[in-house]
């Protein structure tokens, strides 16, 4: 097809030229005139068409089409078409994405839910090293992003935007009792005691002064926040005889059997319980969560409540431990079989630096002024907030993010389920936390010497 095109365009080209001379002897100029000669006006440049995987939902959809449209503007020989494999659907995209990559389709460009999701392409050798690209551009990723996949030497994602944990609190509570709101350092023995002084009774309904919620990052957060990987160390070995399972472990039962100052877990599955509507009707003054509430804080709609909310960062197991925590987010990778790599860079760094109103969430950019964006996140009620506690909290220079892990593995599911089961062993029992712990220990290592061999 390009060669029929090819020629078509020199056989026009041809025609041209053989009437612009013609033209000319007409008009009676001189034979120098006559003859045609080379144009110095460059040739228009090939239009270049990339293919952009991912699962945006419609409001995503909104925003990648927005980010298209402003970077085509900026470059007009490339068009980008986004494909949603499985629209709100991460896990089951990618999925879809294997079956594209081993049906040999050119794949351009993928996001990734998460630097696991992209380091087992990575792996399996289908993502294409982004080294020469940075190196081209004359940037060092550490100093461009929070989190930089690497395996090998070689970087293979770029981040588009974060998402980080932090604690969200009832200002007008904390104000009743007499608590300013946490700084970075604060421990976890800390918030025990602050949440044994916001329960209370408010008008015949309890308000706790914590809630757990039934997903892993509430059994151990130590684990979840403040290491590389949740489940493994770097040598991929088990990280469950790590004494903060242990310590975290027995932190819940105090609070929910000996302070009462945490619904229990049994409540909080048995009834499925919703966590933002735990925090947003006054059920609980304290809670663990992450940076995709900022904007909820504000939505009175979904979510009518009339106090003001404040944000404290990650409490730490000791006033020793490494303040640094895990920032997740996705990341964009180029396709190895890609034909059009550079213009995939090309937007890939777009999106991912872009900061315009188009973007809906953190930026994983670490020079431009995300301020802004928290601001629009915000929106109108910005009464509900504690706009200080928020700023310092996503912004302070006391608590830096932690390099992605480098442990890959296939088995990620069965050790969530391993600590799922373990945890419940001891909550739900009079199980001790050292015989938890231990069956944990055992049973993972069941896990990761069957997937050794």
């Amino acid at each position: 097809m390009k060669k029929h095109a090819t020629l078509l365009l020199s056989v026009i080209l041809l025609a041209v030229t053989v009437l612009a001379g013609c033209s000319s002897s007409d008009k009676g100029n001189n034979s120098t005139n006559a003859t045609s000669k080379p144009s110095s006006k460059p040739a228009a440049q090939e239009k270049v068409t990339i293919k952009y995987f991912n699962w945006d939902n419609d409001v995503q959809a909104q925003t990648t089409a927005e980010y298209i449209k402003l970077f085509e503007a900026e470059n007009p020989t490339i068009k980008v078409e986004s494909v949603a494999l499985v629209p709100g659907n991460s896990l089951e995209t990618m999925k879809k994405l294997d079956f594209l990559i081993a049906s040999e389709e050119q794949v351009d460009l993928i996001a990734f839910p998460n630097s696991s999701e992209l380091f087992a392409r990575a792996q399996n050798g289908v993502l294409a090293p982004l080294n020469d690209f940075h190196t081209g551009e004359g940037i060092k990723p550490e100093e461009e992003y929070m989190v930089n996949p690497k395996m090998n030497e070689n970087y293979y994602g770029i981040q588009t935007n974060a998402t980080t944990n932090f604690v969200l609190l009832n200002k007008d509570a904390l104000d009743e009792a007499g608590l300013a709101v946490p700084k970075a350092g604060w421990t976890w023995d800390d918030f025990r005691d602050y949440a044994q002084k916001l329960t209370k009774d408010n008008n015949g309904t309890k308000q706790y002064g914590a809630y757990f919620h039934s997903w892993p990052l509430y059994m151990n957060p130590a684990a979840q926040v403040n290491m590389r990987h949740p489940f493994l160390t770097e040598e991929g070995e088990t990280n469950f005889n790590d004494p903060t399972f242990k310590y975290f472990f027995e932190l819940r039962r105090t609070m929910e059997a000996v302070d009462k100052s945490a619904k229990p877990y049994s409540d909080v599955i048995g009834a499925k319980l919703a966590y933002r509507t735990e925090f947003f009707d006054g059920k609980a003054a304290m809670m663990l969560t992450g940076s995709w509430m900022i904007s909820e804080i504000g939505d009175t709609e979904k979510y009518p409540h009339t106090f003001k909310t404040a944000v404290a960062p990650v409490p730490l197991p000791s006033k020793d431990t490494d303040p640094s925590v895990y920032v997740g987010g996705n990341f964009v990778s180029i396709g190895a079989n890609s034909k059009h790599k550079e213009e995939s860079y090309k937007f890939a760094r777009f999106i991912s630096t872009n900061l315009s109103e188009a973007r809906i969430e953190l930026p994983g950019w670490i020079k431009g002024d995300a301020k802004p964006i928290v601001e629009r996140l915000i929106g109108e009620n910005k009464e509900l907030y504690d706009l200080d506690s928020l700023m310092y909290t996503l912004f302070t220079d006391e608590i830096k993010s932690l390099p992605a892990s480098n442990v890959v593995v296939s088995y990620d599911k069965e050790l969530d389920q391993i600590l799922t089961d373990g945890f419940s062993k001891f909550i739900l029992s009079n199980q001790s936390a050292d015989e938890a712990q231990q069956w944990m220990v055992d049973e993972a290592n069941k896990v990761i010497q069957k997937n050794s061999k």
